[in-house]
């Protein structure tokens, strides 16, 4: 499903060249750490993968990344359980299983009928509402097997 890790390096930096905006070192860094992880990240955790990273200099990162289309926000059920993880284009389209206990998010893909009637069924949706579907995104929300 993911790119070999130097061509999504090479696929970031275009989306980021594109935004007028260039690939540092630190830009790089999450990126791998994020393309490491089986699943979404939160800021504590990406603080964590190297000392020294301010948090302010995170968040300003992971601002440009999510306006360049490389990094989606994922949020959990309060504003500090957010997470972040690639986008995508990196990660393929998938949803999320989001605990409202304990905040966790794993990622999941629904059998591709399910998914197929999901997509029918927001575009009938969106159309009745005036709008055009360009993509979606689903959590569930629930409870994990250690909280629940």
């Amino acid at each position: 499903m993911r790119p070999g890790h130097e061509s999504l390096h090479i696929q970031v930096a275009e989306k980021l060249r594109r935004n007028g905006q260039r690939y540092t070192t630190l830009r790089r860094d999450i990126v791998g750490e994020l393309m490491a992880s089986s699943r979404p990240l939160s800021v504590s955790e990406l603080l964590a993968a190297k000392r020294g990273r301010a948090q302010s200099s995170l968040y300003r990162n992971l601002s440009v990344l999510i306006a360049a289309g490389v990094v989606d926000r994922v949020a959990g059920m309060q504003e500090d359980t957010a997470r972040y993880e690639l986008a995508e284009f990196a990660l393929g389209h998938h949803h999320h299983l989001v605990c409202m206990v304990c905040g966790d998010i794993v990622d999941v893909a629904f059998p591709t009928k399910l998914e197929s009637d999901l997509e029918r069924g927001l575009r009938d949706v969106t159309r009745r509402a005036g709008y055009v579907l360009d993509h979606h995104r689903l959590d569930v929300i629930g409870r994990c097997r250690r909280c629940r």
